[in-house]
């Protein structure tokens, strides 16, 4: 589903990613394992479009989408941050990249309470984003994300800022919620025990970037 070919991105004179290859297949989950600075988070950005490399190829469902703009690459992204908007609600934020494909409404209220159902926020539809705990956050942007069916989810460090307990439990549910829906995901932590969880293979990155060899 995924191939990444030979990316190179360089920040100035440093290198941050060097002839970086990645192929992920259909419906697998990879995580992408390294401390912080290691070229993680560059990588999910370049396949996100959010980035340009200085060389090399990004391949989704065997289309080039190097040059693709980050709206049309049908790429889901969930941020460490959750990045929800506080002026919408749950609904509202589930539904958000639906109502900007111009989704009818119909369609787009059913899709977002199969979501919600999904990731255990069912009735929670009207309830504003101040209100939720950090769990809870984490799950809506599962759902935002996965809400418009992208053929690829990149999770960048997702379960960041939550107590050990709840952040183990989450693993289990994210990663089952992922599997149910069949969605090719690469997933980004520094957590080895985490990508044990989470990913039926795990791939790491050199201090320094370089090709992503197999754990």
């Amino acid at each position: 589903m995924l191939d990444v070919h030979d990316v190179t991105v360089r920040f100035g004179e440093r290198t941050v990613l060097d002839r970086v290859s990645l192929h992920v297949a259909r419906g697998e989950t990879v995580a992408l394992l390294g401390p912080s600075g290691s070229g993680k988070s560059t990588l999910l950005r370049v396949v996100a479009g959010v980035l340009a490399p200085d060389s090399g190829h990004v391949v989704l469902d065997g289309d080039d989408i190097t040059a693709t703009p980050t709206h049309l690459r049908s790429v889901g992204m969930v941020f460490q941050d959750e990045q929800l908007f506080p002026h919408l609600d749950v609904a509202g934020n589930v539904g958000f990249g639906l109502r900007m494909a111009r989704i009818p409404k119909a369609e787009r209220t059913a899709r977002v309470g199969e979501l919600l159902d999904l990731v255990g926020l069912a009735g929670l539809g009207g309830r504003s984003i101040d209100r939720l705990s950090g769990g809870e956050r984490k799950r809506v942007a599962l759902a935002r994300s996965l809400a418009p069916r992208p053929k690829l989810l990149l999770l960048d460090e997702p379960l960041t800022g939550l107590d050990r307990d709840l952040h183990d439990r989450l693993a289990v549910e994210v990663r089952d919620v992922i599997a149910s829906v069949g969605t090719t995901a690469v997933w980004v932590t520094h957590d080895a025990a985490e990508a044990s969880v989470v990913a039926g293979r795990t791939v790491t990155l050199g201090e320094l970037g370089g090709t992503v060899p197999a754990a």
